[in-house]
């Protein structure tokens, strides 16, 4: 997470597309996920619509 919000390596769900996936990239504001078993990536640009179910730090301890 940064300053509370999602952010890369973040597993969260993606609220517009009703999915849940790992932040992969971000670049211009837009966020790049993916599914956490494999699949088709998508794209979110609003920030606010993603939440974070586990954190990076969090997934790193698994």
């Amino acid at each position: 997470m940064k300053d509370g919000k999602a952010w890369v390596g973040d597993e969260v769900f993606d609220e517009d597309a009703e999915r849940t996936g790992i932040v992969h990239d971000v670049k211009s504001g837009v966020f790049l996920l993916r599914p956490p078993h494999g699949g088709d990536q998508w794209t979110s640009s609003n920030r606010d619509r993603l939440t974070v179910t586990t954190s990076r730090e969090q997934r790193v301890k698994r």
